[in-house]
């Protein structure tokens, strides 16, 4: 089996930003990208998706932390879909429910080769809110967004249910993890690339 893991260096004047990772890691992770909920929300993606990812980034967070988010999750996007290769072998679907404390989260994902993102249910105001003082709720979606477009993911995330926005944004992280987790998955029963067109 090759080895799939992707090595990306990106750097605009915003941002500078350098992503490894292994999708046939345990979940190990060293990420630092100067904004701290971004990092505990990376961290738990790689542990419950079983990804080995390292991200070193700094940007213009004077200005706002979107910049930075919004750039490592479009250099995790084009990682993700470089170290996925051809796709042979994948389960190609996952699909997880997660909740934490008072939060649950759907997330379904489709390793298509085709972008989409639905994402609903997250309460109102939640887009405005600044978690952990830095990190403003509607950066979520846009996280999402960035990393199913330049992964080529069909991805429907839908907030169940919550109230902390903490637990709220740390849940969609948890079950958009474990369902790349089953959808990255090596399947035995696999025989080249899981689709009727043979290609992905």
């Amino acid at each position: 089996m090759s080895s799939r893991t992707a090595s990306i260096s990106r750097e605009t004047s915003e941002s500078s930003i350098e992503l490894s990772l292994d999708l046939d890691g345990t979940g190990r992770s060293s990420i630092h990208t100067t904004v701290p909920f971004y990092d505990h929300l990376l961290t738990a993606f790689a542990k419950h998706s079983l990804t080995d990812l390292t991200v070193h980034a700094k940007g213009d967070i004077e200005i706002d932390v979107h910049h930075t988010v919004e750039d490592v999750a479009i250099v995790l996007g084009l990682a993700i879909k470089q170290a996925l290769g051809d796709k042979s072998g994948i389960a190609r679907f996952g699909d997880a429910t997660v909740p934490l404390d008072e939060a649950i989260v759907q997330a379904v994902v489709d390793i298509s080769g085709r972008p989409y993102l639905v994402h609903t249910g997250e309460p109102t105001g939640f887009e405005h809110h600044l978690i952990g003082g830095h990190f403003t709720g509607s950066m979520v979606r846009h996280v999402f967004e960035a990393i199913a477009f330049n992964a080529a993911l069909t991805v429907h995330v839908r907030v169940l249910g919550g109230r902390d926005p903490h637990h709220i944004a740390e849940a969609e992280f948890k079950a958009f993890a474990r369902a790349f987790r089953e959808a990255k998955a090596l399947d035995p029963l696999v025989e080249g690339i899981p689709s009727t067109k043979g290609a992905l």
